[in-house]
């Protein structure tokens, strides 16, 4: 089991930047890959940024790439999605979650293990 909890959300300024942290617990993320997901009021979930945990590419929505970057923190059981220049259609709860598929990949039924969530609104 792996336990996944979220944090860094907040209210924000069109324009601004936040972090989002991904901490996991119990069996950490050990070879897993990892996704970023969002979920507005009324629209599916939707995958942000996921990657592979031992690999260096990465994949991003369009709608956010070059404004926001998935990465693995210091700590073996950290994940961070930096997120800059902020837009209001960027409001959603974010999740990360995890699988030990050995692929990156963007749909929501392939990750097994999902955090509670973290809302982030961008104001205009």
């Amino acid at each position: 089991q792996v336990q996944l909890v979220e944090s860094g959300g907040g209210l924000v300024q069109a324009g601004d930047s936040l972090r989002l942290s991904c901490t996991a617990s119990g069996r950490t993320f050990n070879g897993a890959s990892l996704g970023w997901f969002r979920q507005a009021p009324g629209r599916e979930r939707q995958c942000v940024a996921a990657f592979m945990l031992s690999g260096t590419s990465a994949y991003y929505l369009d709608s956010v790439k070059g404004r926001f970057t998935i990465a693995r923190g210091n700590a073996e059981n950290m994940v961070y999605l930096q997120m800059n220049s902020l837009k209001p259609d960027d409001t959603a709860v974010y999740y990360c979650a995890t699988t030990t598929i050995g692929l990156i990949t963007v749909r929501a039924q392939d990750y097994e293990y999902w955090g509670q969530g973290t809302q982030v609104t961008v104001s205009s």
